[in-house]
């Protein structure tokens, strides 16, 4: 029989033991209750994806039809000529916006990324520039966070503006996104879809701020006509001025059947450029180019645009999610980029069109 002393100190043992596992236990406990304090959002999901301070890019020609590079037209566009993106940064592409100041492009992604570059007549990107929004909707951890789908530029002041889906907030942010200045929350777009919000935003050359909702439709106490003909309209706003200053005044946009509202820009006479997208199985994205007159973006109205040119098989095509317009030696230049989603069987597109209708 062992003596009395060796339980005694065996026990004792066992009792230390069992002390230092509660002390890993709460270790632990309280390693993972910091987390949840310091990450309030955090329920375990991966990290949203940011882009390496060490920007890197390379770019590819493409055409406008792949079966024959000599086409050069597509309804009133003609195809300047186009380049396709790649970077071995992880998180580089998913572009849901663009601006295009001088030579200057800032494209933005639906992850809060932004990659800034200038590029002339040779289409060799320079001055690179990879970064992240500094602020946005929630704690920036998960991408619904940062689900940044639309963008807008006051030349003049560098003053950016950035439309976020699942919130539906417009965010103002400081030139070249150094800081956030402010956020609102329109109610107006209270009711707007999680995933079909303000997918577009464009400052008009009068100051004013126009967005359409991606998915919204105009509802039915408002609308006088078919229920038929209300399935294709979207719910539109105008801001007299910078979105967080002001009260929004609805106006109605009819998309074509199968198509939502994808981006918007304004033309230097006030008129319009929407972008509508469509999907179809197995796996092909077609894009409408429409232009809507200015008279017709008003409060009230009911905007039908005219089509200018559809991008869809077998011409190049894409899910083409910003825009922007320029002018060059007295043409007026239409840019189109695509967001790939990440996803190997698309690809990230910068288009340049001259408008000729």
């Amino acid at each position: 029989m062992r003596s009395l002393s060796f339980i005694q100190d065996e026990a004792g043992g066992i009792a230390a033991q069992h002390s230092r596992y509660d002390a890993e236990v709460m270790r632990i406990f309280l390693a993972l209750l910091l987390v949840l304090i310091v990450v309030p959002g955090w329920s375990g999901e991966e990290r949203l994806a940011l882009l390496n301070d060490r920007a890197q890019m390379t770019v590819t020609p493409v055409a406008l039809d792949p079966r024959d590079p000599g086409v050069r037209r597509v309804g009133a566009l003609t195809y300047l000529g186009g380049i396709r993106l790649n970077s071995r940064d992880p998180a580089f592409g998913g572009f849901s916006a663009m601006t295009l100041v001088g030579d200057r492009f800032t494209l933005l992604s639906d992850g809060g990324n932004v990659v800034r570059f200038r590029m002339g007549a040779d289409w060799r990107p320079y001055g690179l520039h990879f970064s992240y929004l500094p602020a946005g909707p929630g704690t920036g951890w998960e991408k619904r966070d940062r689900d940044s789908e639309s963008m807008a530029m006051d030349p003049a002041t560098g003053r950016i503006w950035v439309g976020f889906e699942r919130a539906n907030q417009f965010w103002r942010y400081a030139p070249d996104f150094k800081a956030a200045e402010g956020r609102v929350a329109p109610a107006a777009m209270k009711r707007w879809p999680e995933n079909g919000g303000p997918e577009s935003l464009a400052r008009m050359p009068d100051g004013r701020f126009v967005t359409i909702s991606e998915e919204a439709k105009v509802p039915k106490p408002h609308w006088r006509g078919p229920e038929a003909l209300r399935l294709h309209s979207r719910i539109g706003l105008i801001f007299a001025g910078d979105p967080l200053a002001g009260r929004a005044r609805r106006f109605g946009y009819m998309v074509a059947p199968r198509h939502d509202v994808a981006d918007a820009v304004a033309l230097p006479n006030g008129d319009l450029l929407v972008l509508e997208r469509s999907f179809a199985l197995p796996f092909r994205f077609g894009n409408r180019i429409v232009r809507v007159a200015a008279r017709d973006v008003a409060p009230g109205r009911v905007a039908r645009g005219r089509l200018l040119a559809t991008l869809a098989a077998p011409l190049i095509h894409d899910n083409f999610e910003g825009m922007a317009v320029a002018r060059e030696g007295g043409r007026t230049i239409l840019w189109l980029v695509s967001d790939d989603n990440q996803f190997p069987l698309q690809r990230s597109l910068l288009l340049k069109f001259a408008l000729d209708g």
